[in-house]
């Protein structure tokens, strides 16, 4: 635990006590050690006895498409095994002849494939896996391909089915074997989580179905309904494994995606397009591009960090959504984090 005259531990603890969130678990570091780390606050408003710790376990939903499918895929292009100039229809069959037929790896990192905006899985297409699968590769584009930044989550998902695709294995094993494994991430797995893990999970949303919130079992519904582990959301972590995850790209070790994935990624793609995106990274929010200060979110409440010219890192994980879907006061805090980190 931080000690209390730390910055961030101020900050973060008046944010819970104003109802930003339960609780909140955060990590800074540099290139060689963690700078700041502590937690403040509740798992759940609900149960007063459970305190969030430095080992709680958050649904970190769209981090899923840094921590899996990012890393998925810069493993895969060191090997040689994906172009990412390449159009998909030209190298997997499942593409061809159909409007993603001219897309690239390219353009799904950078959101500018054209791609409908919302999943809207199970509306269009049932709760089959394989007919989701077909749907969205069929799925006609809403411009040619390269013309406009648009995040869509359907991007991330196309990316965790074309690694499945290029070496026949599914996503979370990919994830575990080729990032998590090399990296020591031994807290974080794909959802659901095991009865023993749940206890120390952070609830997120009130789930009318169960009638209780979702705890261990993955928020984001298009993950759930395809079994709780795709790419666009449904791993769990901790902020100590998500530091460790940001380190390594400022301090790179053996055995996963390599320097030049990292420092290709953390670069503007999108040319004079707006707004600016990375390879799925983006400029953190009232940062530019100079700044070098990349970030990605999550809808639960989570966010993370990096700067190369900084050598600085940062990870904030939130349950907010167990009290509230308004993003508002949660970003306004973040942006608070953020100048604290990264000085």
């Amino acid at each position: 635990m931080a000690q209390r005259s730390d910055p961030f531990e101020r900050l973060l603890s008046d944010a819970v006590r104003a109802g930003v969130c339960p609780g909140m678990v955060w990590a800074v570091g540099d290139a060689r050690t963690t700078l700041s780390a502590g937690s403040v606050g509740l798992l759940d408003p609900a149960e007063p006895g459970g305190p969030a710790r430095d080992d709680t376990l958050f649904d970190v939903a769209s981090l899923t498409k840094i921590l899996s499918v990012w890393a998925v895929t810069g493993v895969l292009v060191d090997g040689g095994k994906l172009d990412l100039t390449a159009p998909l229809g030209d190298y997997w069959p499942e593409a061809a002849g159909r409007p993603l037929a001219d897309v690239t790896a390219h353009h799904l990192l950078t959101h500018t494939a054209g791609l409908p905006l919302r999943a809207n899985l199970r509306h269009l297409y049932g709760s089959d896996p394989q007919d989701v699968r077909d749907g969205v590769l069929a799925e006609p584009l809403r411009h040619r391909p390269g013309e406009a930044v648009a995040y869509t989550d359907r991007a991330a998902l196309i990316l965790g089915y074309l690694a499945e695709h290029l070496t026949r294995r599914p996503l979370p094993r990919l994830a575990q074997e080729l990032v998590w494994s090399p990296l020591g991430m031994t807290e974080t797995r794909y959802g659901p989580l095991p009865a023993a893990l749940r206890e120390r999970c952070a609830p997120t949303e009130y789930d009318e179905e169960s009638g209780r919130p979702l705890k261990g079992t993955v928020h984001d519904f298009s993950a759930r309904l395809l079994g709780g582990a795709c790419g666009i959301a449904g791993v769990f972590t901790t902020a100590g494994d998500v530091g460790g995850f940001l380190r390594h790209l400022l301090a790179p070790r053996p055995g996963t995606f390599s320097p030049a994935w990292t420092a290709g990624s953390l670069r503007v793609h999108t040319g004079g397009l707006e707004p600016p995106r990375g390879l799925f990274w983006h400029p953190a929010p009232y940062t530019g591009p100079a700044d070098d200060v990349w970030s990605h979110f999550g809808f639960t409440g989570t966010g993370m960090w990096v700067s190369p010219t900084r050598g600085r890192w940062a990870v904030l994980l939130t349950n907010r959504l167990r009290l509230t879907r308004d993003p508002g006061p949660l970003a306004r805090v973040r942006e608070v984090f953020r100048n604290l980190a990264f000085p």
